[in-house]
């Protein structure tokens, strides 16, 4: 049976545009002027967007021919807003398995970093959550996830470090308990 994905949520589009024009005029802008008119609702428009799972199939297929090695998707680009100050996170997913009875739809890994993605976010958490999908999903003999990601909040504001990147990785099963097949997974991902 498929792994859950993120929760639906309800977003108030007329709330989020009233909120995006008092932030506006807050920060002293004039939301009267030309440029500045229609900004709330293309701010509540696109964090509307931002912050809605694209729904999807686990498409699973039972593993008759027994294949018995990783599968790994590499550099699948993904972005996500960071829950701290709103401003978006960015890089590649990396997401491998080693196949237990079932194996996925190879298009359903970078689906489910994306589905995961749009939230609010820390890093670390999403790495999770695409490992934990993984696992119940597929109930495989590993997981491993890695997240290679530059944070906004820290390359355009605070300390302003642009290319400065953000390294998490969950590892589950095999692909955490034996040294070998960790290893192979970390060379596919370098």
């Amino acid at each position: 049976m498929p792994g859950p994905g993120p929760a639906a949520r309800t977003i108030d589009l007329p709330a989020a545009e009233v909120a995006a024009r008092a932030l506006l005029v807050a920060l002293g802008m004039d939301t009267e002027q030309e440029g500045l008119a229609d900004t709330p609702r293309r701010v509540a428009a696109a964090y509307a967007e931002l912050l809605t799972p694209v729904p999807f199939v686990a498409t699973t297929f039972p593993n008759d021919e027994g294949y018995d090695e990783l599968v790994v998707a590499r550099d699948i680009p993904f972005h996500s807003l960071c829950m701290h100050h709103m401003l978006p996170f960015h890089g590649v997913a990396h997401v491998a398995y080693l196949p237990g009875d079932r194996i996925v739809g190879l298009s359903k890994l970078a689906r489910v970093v994306e589905s995961f993605s749009r939230d609010l976010q820390v890093q670390e958490r999403l790495t999770v959550q695409v490992a934990t999908w993984l696992e119940d999903t597929l109930q495989p003999r590993g997981v491993g996830v890695v997240l290679e990601a530059e944070h906004t909040c820290m390359s355009l504001r605070g300390v302003r470090k642009p290319g400065s990147r953000t390294v998490t990785s969950a590892l589950r099963g095999t692909l955490r308990d034996d040294a070998r097949t960790r290893s192979e997974f970390l060379a596919l991902v370098r």
